[in-house]
């Protein structure tokens, strides 16, 4: 059989030609890996798509200057993406090489929607993220991983409270996943795990007709009931 094999010139010439086609590749590999990493190929500029607003641009150029290695063909995209992320107010961060010499660098800024538990901070998407901010923002108190739930319904509950002409400065979602609400004007509504747009639009209808009409302003309101709502004034229940 070994005998047949190398009498077999055909054979011969095709295994010669399939190792000889395998040598030009790996040369010819091995060549461009040794020209891509020639320093004729640097990077010389990174640039930003837009000036960012809350990022400073000093801790952008730090990235660079401390985590960006390689050059045009062999910069590491994914890992510096990954760099800037880790920067405070920044969101997202895409990058991109740009012929000739340069790497497009665009970031996506964390928009502060409301504060989260009293120690952090929740953006526009419902995510929570470490940051302090200046502006007069919402409080959401909620159970870890509800951040995008609380979010949703802050924006509901905002839409169905339009016609009060009152904002709502603190939302809560309890242990037990029962909502509360406080407005701008101090009052207190109840909302329940249940129905809880349906609840605030009844007590919307009937809120100039009622509380508005009543001699001391009222600070709680029990919306958990199917067919009314309780009111509690300083000196008892409406």
């Amino acid at each position: 059989m070994v005998w047949a094999m190398w009498d077999n010139v055909p054979l011969l010439r095709n295994i010669a030609n399939a190792l000889f086609g395998l040598s030009l590749l790996l040369v010819l590999y091995g060549t461009a890996r040794y020209v891509l990493r020639l320093p004729v190929f640097p990077l010389r500029t990174v640039e930003l798509a837009q000036a960012p607003q809350r990022v400073p641009v000093e801790l952008l150029e730090k990235v660079v200057h401390e985590q960006v290695s390689g050059n045009f063909f062999t910069v590491d995209l994914e890992q510096t993406r990954q760099d800037f992320e880790k920067l405070p107010w920044v969101r997202k961060v895409s990058v991109r090489r740009k012929f000739p010499w340069s790497l497009q660098v665009e970031v996506e800024e964390q928009v502060a929607l409301a504060h989260w538990n009293g120690k952090e901070l929740v953006n526009t998407h419902g995510e929570v993220f470490a940051g302090v901010s200046e502006q007069a923002l919402p409080d959401f108190i909620g159970q870890p991983d509800t951040s995008a739930q609380v979010t949703q319904m802050y924006g509901e509950l905002s839409a169905t409270l339009q016609p009060m002409k009152q904002q709502i400065v603190q939302i809560s979602l309890s242990p037990r996943f029962a909502w509360q609400v406080r407005l701008d004007s101090g009052l207190v509504l109840e909302l329940g795990r249940e129905e809880m747009q349906q609840r605030l639009a009844r007590f919307v209808k009937v809120y100039p007709y009622s509380l508005t009409t009543l001699a001391r302003p009222v600070k709680h309101v029990d919306l958990r009931y199917r067919n009314g709502f309780a009111a509690y004034l300083p000196g008892g229940i409406v």
